[in-house]
């Protein structure tokens, strides 16, 4: 994968300032040449996604939020995989969905009465109404996360990733969290950033098999959340063949439709 020269191995040296904190390098078939990620030994406070998007920015690093799950799994145990990651802009999103689509969408998918799964539909078009500014909505999401330290997600940690934009950071990591959909997660990371260019989205939060994203424009009429459930079918058909009422009208009215906060989790 094409990437920025790393800064992580010299973070200690780059004066920002950071709490303590481990640097991961740790991949299944034993340790990679060069750091994967940083994060935190603690918890995170409201404020830190802020200070560190600003901070880290200038060195080629992006915020993440981490999270270990009810099995306190973090980073060093997520068996990263950057030796079998590409390079996200070498894919096409609408060519990578179209091939999931094809693959997963069959007569088993609910789609309401008017219409079948049938044929791949295409990219949604992209929302005509002004949003939010995308950093200040993840800065938002990711205070309201750390907030609440307590919640189902098993506490937070900030971390920092070498990446160029937020999208990226799934590849730049080798994460492997959808693997038993795709195990190349750069090919995800297309996907990703067609929504960040289409609906000012951000990766907010990711756990071993879980990614929490922040929305800035996010559909507003029922049409386009629709037409966006296709997308999120495809690239996670486990949100809705998992999850009932298994139907992509419902999906698209209760987790799109004017929803400014997107979740995933691949089985």
């Amino acid at each position: 994968m094409a990437t920025l020269p790393n800064p992580l191995p010299s973070l200690a040296a780059s004066g920002l300032d950071l709490p303590p904190g481990s640097l991961v390098d740790a991949t299944p078939d034993g340790p990679w040449h060069e750091p994967l990620l940083w994060y935190a030994d603690g918890p995170a406070a409201p404020r830190d996604w802020t200070a560190l998007r600003a901070a880290g920015r200038r060195l080629g690093l992006l915020p993440v939020l981490v999270n270990g799950g009810a099995r306190g799994q973090w980073p060093e145990e997520w068996d990263l995989c950057p030796d079998t990651t590409t390079y996200p802009g070498d894919h096409d999103a609408d060519e990578v969905l179209a091939g999931y689509w094809g693959e997963y969408a069959d007569d088993e998918v609910g789609v309401g009465a008017e219409r079948s799964a049938g044929s791949w539909p295409g990219l949604a078009p992209t929302p005509e109404q002004a949003g939010e500014d995308p950093d200040e909505a993840a800065a938002g999401l990711a205070g309201v996360i750390t907030a609440d330290q307590g919640s189902w997600l098993g506490g937070t940690r900030m971390a920092l990733v070498p990446a160029r934009r937020s999208a990226d950071i799934p590849a730049a990591i080798g994460w492997s969290g959808p693997v038993n959909h795709e195990n190349d997660v750069a090919r995800l990371c297309a996907v990703l950033r067609s929504w960040e260019d289409r609906y000012d989205a951000r990766v907010v939060v990711l756990g071993f098999d879980t990614m929490i994203v922040s929305v800035g424009r996010p559909p507003a009429t029922p049409e386009e959340a629709r037409a966006l459930a296709a997308e999120h079918y495809a690239f996670c058909p486990d949100n809705i063949d998992q999850s009932p009422p298994y139907d992509l009208d419902v999906y698209a009215e209760k987790h799109l439709l004017d929803q400014e906060v997107w979740s995933f989790w691949w089985d």
